[in-house]
């Protein structure tokens, strides 16, 4: 009978999943903020929309190198 040698441990293909919806959720969070923000407070020189889902991208991206290096590390 084979046992798990750390049943605590998730599995590398639950955290893999669990990056793309982490990657959406983040990039549309920022995205409705600059959304809200061009409505409520417009300027003439700054796209929030624009800027905040660059910054979203940007890190989203993070957090999955970030999840990537955990998940590489603990081999």
């Amino acid at each position: 009978m084979e046992q798990n040698p750390n049943p605590k441990k998730p599995s590398k293909w639950l955290a893999l999943v669990s990056i793309a919806t982490q990657m959406g959720v983040i990039i549309y969070l920022f995205s409705r903020l600059g959304i809200w923000l061009d409505e409520n407070h417009p300027s003439s020189r700054v796209y929030y929309f624009k800027l905040l889902g660059m910054v979203g991208v940007v890190l989203a991206l993070y957090n999955v190198f970030r999840q990537l290096n955990d998940i590489n590390k603990s081999n």
